[in-house]
């Protein structure tokens, strides 16, 4: 059975950071690109940035570029987001996903996590 678990997750200030963690279990970790994902209230999940699981490939969404950066580490079976420079309009729930390799501009992924928090005030 996959499990996602993310946290991290809270109320931050602007121009804070917040880091978030997503430990997998029950698939072969290092065989899955990983993805994070937001959803704002009364909007549609849009991407936020993605991994790849052989190289150190990366993806980020225009919004987040220069602000947020995705790592991994396989032995711990863990992806994370660094999120600095945080704005309200970073405000959202936020989700860990995981995907079978494939190509990181494809949004299919397989597996999702249940999300966590983020708040960011004004």
């Amino acid at each position: 059975q996959v499990q996602l678990v993310e946290s991290g997750g809270g109320l931050v200030q602007a121009g804070g950071s917040l880091r978030l963690s997503c430990a997998a279990s029950g698939l072969t970790f290092s065989t899955y690109n990983m993805g994070w994902f937001r959803q704002a209230p009364g909007k549609e999940r849009e991407f936020v940035a993605a991994v790849s699981y052989f190289t150190p490939n990366t993806r980020y969404a225009d919004s987040v570029k220069g602000r947020f950066t995705i790592s991994r580490d396989n032995a711990k079976n863990t992806v994370y987001l660094q999120m600095n420079s945080l704005k309200p309009e970073d405000t959202a729930v936020y989700f860990c996903a995981a995907k079978y390799r494939g190509s990181l501009n494809s949004y299919e992924y397989n597996y999702w996590g249940q999300g966590t928090q983020v708040t960011v005030s004004s």
